[in-house]
């Protein structure tokens, strides 16, 4: 009689890369604190999500993706804001004022003239244009320009970020539907064992100590069982805060491990790293805001030329000073700064020490990246290896515990001696699929790590 069943994992074709996430660093605090054992089958769910889902998902309605979003309104609004320095501004204004005493002057037998009317009147519309500002204007909307690309690329960055949360939640919750699965099938055949050597002890081919010691096995079973189905509570809440769902209702994901292939080399790996990084480029973009604040700083003195016209009526007009009559007033004016107290100065030097740390900042970070890559490369490798060495440590341990099988039923060997095989062999499927989705995990964030879209 076997205690487990003996399918293995059925593993789908993707292309091998190497990353340096472990898999229990995706797993949440004690979700592993259980020795599991056995390999699930994996049949699909008819209603659980796949991987492409729940990534869809979370790209559409997650907070931080969609404040991202707003950002680059805002950013493009910047653009607007700034390109309106091309355009006129016009108004209307329209007063009146009271004025006491008025200035008169009298003529001998003409009588006595107010110089001034007493009521005053006036409606106009008023134009402003600037006509050259010496490229602030244009250096204004070009940075305006760059801050809204920055904001896009933010918006990618927190794309991958996101995704790899999501992804490491999506394979912690396939680990857990699993280990429960293999759990309730060991479950069922130790029981089946327990009837076996029950009916062995009821004709005296069996001790009481043999269903003593499977009932042990059994209780020991039902505990890790309850860790894992704890742990998939909590597993559970976690993908659904991230997919905005209520956090109590059940979820259950399609199992999706990869498997693997030949590794690139690491340099190759870098140079396309280089360019293909949102870090990198984010630097990039904030050393060159940084160069066009310092331009900013530099025009601020530049003089500027203005035209400006106003129209309308008013009175006050010798002779007859209460008539209104149409009026207007056109002009150029120049503006050249002389003296700021100091203010250009210290914002001159404050924008080049701006631009150093965007520099020294773009600097670390290439650091960063290609310490990240080789990290990942390394790990790749060092999954690869587990996994081979655990689909080995599966075949060995499949073909003791058919040894052991076959010596119980002859009486050679003890029913302790069985269940141990029985265990190893759990254990050595449950390892073949914990290094499996590790693997998994490490290929998506070998992916990130040399700037491939995930998402």
């Amino acid at each position: 009689m076997k205690l487990l069943y003996h399918q293995t994992l059925k593993v789908k074709k993707t292309i091998r890369l190497k990353a340096g996430i472990s898999f229990f660093t995706l797993l949440f605090t004690g979700l592993l604190a259980t020795s599991a054992t056995a390999q699930t089958e994996t049949t699909v769910v008819s209603d659980s999500l796949s991987l492409s889902s729940v990534l869809k998902q979370v790209m559409s309605n997650y907070p931080t993706l969609q404040e991202a979003k707003q950002a680059i309104i805002s950013a493009n609004a910047g653009i607007g804001l700034a390109k309106s320095a091309y355009y006129p501004n016009i108004s209307l204004s329209s007063s009146y004022s009271h004025l006491a005493p008025v200035s008169s002057i009298s003529f001998p037998g003409l009588g006595t003239f107010n110089m001034f009317a007493a009521d005053n009147y006036s409606a106009t519309v008023n134009l402003d244009q600037k006509i050259y500002d010496f490229g602030k204007t244009a250096n204004n909307v070009l940075y305006a320009k760059e801050s809204s690309e920055l904001a896009k690329l933010t918006e990618s960055q927190i794309k991958q970020q996101l995704s790899m949360v999501a992804i490491g939640s999506f394979y912690t919750l396939d680990y857990l539907q699993q280990a429960i699965r293999i759990k309730n099938d060991e479950l069922n055949n130790l029981n089946d064992h327990l009837h076996f050597v029950e009916k062995k002890a009821a004709t005296g081919s069996a001790t009481d100590y043999e269903i003593l010691t499977t009932k042990v096995r059994i209780s020991t079973i039902k505990n890790q069982k309850t860790d894992l189905e704890t742990a998939l509570k909590i597993a559970q809440s976690q993908l659904n805060a991230l997919l905005g769902k209520p956090q109590t209702i059940p979820v259950a994901v399609q199992n999706d491990i990869n498997s693997y292939g030949s590794l690139i080399e690491s340099d190759s790996l870098i140079s396309t790293a280089l360019k293909q990084r949102e870090e990198l480029k984010i630097a990039t973009q904030k050393t060159l805001l940084a160069q066009l604040h310092l331009k900013n700083v530099n025009l601020a003195n530049n003089p500027s030329i203005d035209f400006f016209a106003n129209g309308g009526y008013k009175n006050g007009y010798f002779p007859v000073l209460a008539t209104a009559k149409a009026n207007y007033v056109v002009g150029v004016s120049l503006n050249i700064p002389i003296f700021d107290a100091t203010r250009t100065k210290y914002n001159r030097i404050a924008a080049q020490s701006e631009i150093q740390s965007t520099q020294q900042d773009k600097d670390l970070t290439k650091r960063n990246i290609i310490s990240d890559v080789i990290q990942s490369y390394e790990n790749m490798d060092a999954s690869q290896q587990k996994v081979k060495q655990a689909e080995l440590q599966v075949k060995q341990a499949e073909k003791a515990y058919q040894l052991a099988e076959t010596s119980y039923e002859s009486g050679s060997i003890t029913n302790l001696d069985l269940l141990d095989s029985a265990i190893s062999l759990a254990e050595s499927r449950l390892s073949l699929l914990k290094t499996q989705i590790d693997y998994t995990v490490s290929l998506y964030k070998l992916k990130v790590s040399v700037g491939d879209t995930i998402y």
